[in-house]
């Protein structure tokens, strides 16, 4: 528009467009939005990335933890829930989060902690329906594998115990009742909750993480111990699973950060940068963590140091820096090595492949230093409206506590309701033979 006006010659009619040019300025932007075919290109291959993450990145990674008896068990309920919660977003799951019209009634405004109907059974996304710059239906599946690894992640803090019956129960009314409206909240824009607060979360660190994380550590409680656990040794049948699950994941999960921007722009460019920088300090930072306290360095340590970093660096990848990454990556694999091992030794609970160790505690630490680390001194984005670091800290701590009690205290009763209806766990027979057997009659191996 500029360009155009320094071709006119001087006089009225430029007069007349200078005046114009505001009223001209504002039909731009309310332009509707048009489809960039990079965009669309860069988010198909995002979303095939972060399902990647599930099927079969965290399925490798959960399998090689548990004994050989219960290796099925645990890819089955990955697939499942994979099945499961594709069908639940597509009927009311992803209208509930992010359908903006929300539900009102005389007492409450819903819309700021739940969204509406108006976009169930996928009503009005068409082949021509844009999110911003993409069609609504490479949103609509890329949002929904987030809605697919979230709580598949909780499978790992129960492994062993839990009924097959019971788990699609659970999963299907936390996803209803926890997970959409936690995403809402978070993701819904203006009028919902923690957006309204100024909570950064850009890729999920509240929503999928430490919402998967302290469910995980509810349910881990109200299941109870495997049977001979502390006593008994349960060490991982096939590290090498593991170690190519935390493989796929680290490379999924530049889907799941960068595919956040939701364009191949600047800020998708950023965040793939911070997120490998991150991932690996954390690596690191476990493995020599381990070495100094253990005495040697594992492969299951620096794995698991990986996939703190990874989880860690997730709310702050869209505004942290070089920098900022660095220092995630090296609080996130001190701390989540410090609540894998000795918190979890000292408080005695059986969290079976340590979600709550490194999700829950490994999102924590990332919503809260994102508001550090968005801070330009430290090569972040910067903050908006003139917020202060100090603000910013209070804000992201606001957004973790209330993610916390309510997954918590929701987990819990929807946990109780499960096992008064249908029981949560298995025999003490059938978890002596294994699940594989006991559930699904197949065996993982035929020795």
């Amino acid at each position: 528009m500029i360009r155009t006006m320094h071709t006119l010659k001087k006089g009225g009619w430029l007069a007349l467009l200078a005046a114009l040019t505001p009223a001209l300025a504002w039909a731009e932007e309310a332009a509707p939005p048009t489809l960039s075919s990079g965009d669309t290109a860069w988010m198909l291959t995002a979303t095939a990335l972060v399902l990647f993450m599930t099927i079969p990145g965290l399925s490798l990674f959960y399998a090689g933890m548990v004994r050989a008896k219960n290796v099925l068990s645990v890819m089955m309920q990955c697939f499942a829930i994979t099945a499961l919660m594709t069908v639940l977003w597509t009927i009311y799951g992803y209208s509930l989060a992010f359908d903006a019209t929300g539900m009102t009634n005389e007492a409450i405004n819903l819309a700021t902690f739940i969204g509406g109907f108006d976009k169930a059974f996928l009503h009005g996304v068409t082949r021509d329906t844009l999110t911003m710059t993409i069609p609504e239906t490479v949103f609509v599946t890329f949002q929904m594998t987030f809605a697919i690894i979230t709580p598949a992640l909780i499978v790992g803090a129960f492994a062993e115990r839990m009924k097959f019956s019971a788990l699609l129960l659970f999963m299907a009314v936390w996803f209803t009742v926890v997970y959409a409206p936690i995403a809402h909240m978070v993701w819904g824009g203006a009028g919902a909750l923690m957006w309204d607060w100024g909570v950064i979360d850009f890729a999920g660190g509240t929503v999928v993480h430490i919402n998967a994380g302290i469910a995980g550590f509810v349910a881990c409680l109200v299941l109870g111990k495997r049977k001979g656990y502390p006593t008994t040794a349960m060490p991982p049948h096939n590290l090498n699973f593991t170690i190519m699950g935390a493989s796929m994941l680290w490379v999924g999960w530049f889907g799941f950060n960068a595919g956040s921007a939701v364009a191949a722009n600047g800020d998708a460019g950023m965040a793939m940068a911070v997120t490998q920088i991150a991932t690996a300090m954390a690596a690191l930072t476990w493995m020599f963590a381990e070495w100094l306290t253990h005495g040697k360095p594992s492969a299951l340590g620096i794995a698991s140091g990986a996939v703190a970093g990874l989880v860690a660096i997730t709310p702050a990848s869209g505004t942290a820096g070089p920098l900022g990454a660095l220092l995630i990556g090296l609080a996130s694999g001190l701390i989540c090595f410090l609540a894998s091992t000795k918190l979890k030794r000292a408080l005695g609970y059986d969290d079976s492949l340590d979600v709550f160790g490194v999700h829950a505690v490994g999102g924590i630490v990332g919503a809260i230093l994102t508001g550090l680390c968005a801070d330009v001194a430290l090569g972040g984005k910067g903050l908006t409206g003139g917020i202060t670091i100090g603000t910013q800290l209070w804000v992201q701590t606001q957004g973790v506590l209330f993610t916390v009690i309510y997954s918590g205290i929701l987990s819990y009763a929807i946990l109780k309701i499960v096992d008064m209806v249908i029981g949560l766990r298995v025999t003490g027979d059938q978890e002596t033979e294994g699940l594989d057997i006991a559930l699904h009659d197949e065996r993982g191996y035929n020795l």
